[in-house]
């Protein structure tokens, strides 16, 4: 009986863990969790000190990086940030080329599985089951060589033996991922902030906020900058701006948001916040019946049987993944990062010091 309580637990929190996290203060159910947290600032700490110290090792590449990270776990607008920041760095004369962890990949899953230590170029049309969402969604949408690899280092130096003509990296995560030097980091938040400001498993953070502290910009997606204390990298506001939906099985052919009022909607969001999809869908002025799925999900058709009677809505991080799935009419939402002119500016002008201040002489 005690086992069955303690996995119904255990349980209960996997499914209430992120609402929780979230709030302004530490709920009751987290505080057994503080011993935990308190133990992975330690690991995380030490783990850092024998980066810098050199008792473990990093590596260089021949190219200036950019890691785009987060401080906390979940989704905050990375994707559209990375895809953003290489068309800004392309129409500069720089030649960026993109590399991810692949979450949530079978390839990545196996270690070594093509020989080279799990490193995989990713195309448009690579199936998302084999090296996750995110990196299939850039390969469509940067128009650059993306590599996937658990060694992200390894993966940057498979692309430029690849692609020599490349000369900038944009790492979208890795914030952590020590193993690869970096010239600039840009960590991203969005609404929920830093929750309760606790670090794993009693809050979001991965790392604390005096991490901070040495990156190189912070970037708000849909909420203003917010005042940290102590002394911070400059700080910026970007949010999503919505297209017209194109069809899942087809995307040259779109569709307007009023086209779809009155129907019977259902909405789906696999991605670290689902909430912000379904306010993006409200303010089109649509109603539906909104479905959340945990971030990376990978769909099978039963999880979308109740849409048999009506349209399924859905991100594109989500479409990448449904597109091979026996639909009925689908449409996906796509999203682009913007900034307003002066935001834009200050933050490339400031990235791109740092890369020319890392550039190969």
């Amino acid at each position: 009986m005690s086992g069955l309580c303690v996995r119904a637990s255990m349980n209960w929190l996997a499914r209430h863990l992120p609402r929780l996290w979230y709030r302004a203060r530490l709920a009751w159910p987290l505080w057994p969790l503080l011993p935990f947290s308190w133990l992975f600032r330690g690991i995380s700490a030490l783990r850092r000190g024998l980066f810098r110290s050199g008792c473990l090792r990093s590596r260089q590449l021949s190219v200036p990086v950019i890691v785009v990270g987060n401080l906390t776990v979940g989704g905050s607008g990375k994707t559209p940030f990375v895809i953003w920041l290489v068309s800004q760095l392309r129409a500069r004369g720089w030649r960026p080329g993109v590399i991810s962890r692949g979450y949530g990949g079978q390839k990545m899953a196996a270690e070594g599985a093509d020989g080279l230590g799990g490193v995989v170029a990713v195309a448009p049309e690579t199936p998302a089951a084999l090296v996750g969402d995110e990196p299939v969604l850039l390969a469509r949408r940067c128009q650059a060589p993306v590599y996937v690899g658990r060694d992200r280092a390894a993966a940057g130096e498979a692309l430029l033996a690849a692609y020599p003509q490349c000369n900038v990296i944009v790492a979208d995560d890795g914030l952590q991922h020590y193993r690869l030097r970096r010239c600039a980091e840009v960590v991203m938040f969005d609404g929920r902030g830093v929750g309760n400001g606790q670090l794993l498993p009693a809050g979001p953070l991965r790392e604390p906020l005096m991490r901070l502290r040495g990156t190189t910009a912070i970037v708000w997606n849909c909420a203003p900058a917010c005042r940290f204390p102590g002394k911070l990298p400059p700080q910026f506001s970007m949010h999503l701006a919505v297209g017209d939906f194109y069809a899942l099985h087809d995307p040259n052919v779109h569709c307007p948001a009023a086209a779809l009022r009155g129907r019977r909607l259902y909405a789906v969001a696999g991605i670290g916040d689902p909430r912000r999809f379904f306010v993006q869908l409200a303010a089109l002025g649509l109603e539906f019946t909104e479905h959340p799925f945990p971030d990376h999900h990978r769909y099978t058709p039963e999880d979308l049987d109740f849409a048999q009677d009506g349209v399924l809505l859905m991100t594109e991080k989500d479409a990448v993944k449904c597109a091979a799935l026996p639909l009925h009419e689908a449409w996906v939402l796509p999203v682009d990062a913007q900034f307003d002119a002066r935001h834009a500016s200050q933050l490339l002008k400031l990235l791109v010091e740092k890369l020319d201040g890392c550039a190969p002489a």
